[in-house]
């Protein structure tokens, strides 16, 4: 028994199925709007020399220091309060 091959059966290119597509792809995208930004805030003097205010020939303190570790321990200038950095000490500013 011998088998016979089965004839092969010939395909069509699919050429004008896979232009279709393509011309859909071309269309344009909406391009995208441009952000406002706010202009940046000036940041604070940080540093030995924030914590000394020169005038004329007078330097002055602008932070308190702390009662506790005493002179030579300055207090970070919060929102509403004083605090040492190097204790935890805190004092509250008042109104």
């Amino acid at each position: 028994m011998s088998k016979k091959a089965a004839p092969k059966k010939e395909e069509a290119p699919p050429a004008k199925a896979a232009e279709a597509p393509k011309e859909e792809k071309v269309e344009a995208k909406p391009q995208k709007a441009e952000k406002v930004r706010a202009p940046k805030k000036k940041k604070q003097e940080k540093g030995v020399r924030a914590m000394y205010k020169i005038e004329g020939e007078k330097v002055t303190r602008t932070h308190p220091t702390c009662e506790r570790c005493g002179t030579g321990y300055f207090m970070g200038d919060h929102k509403d309060r004083y605090t040492c950095g190097h204790c935890g000490f805190t004092r509250y500013k008042t109104h």
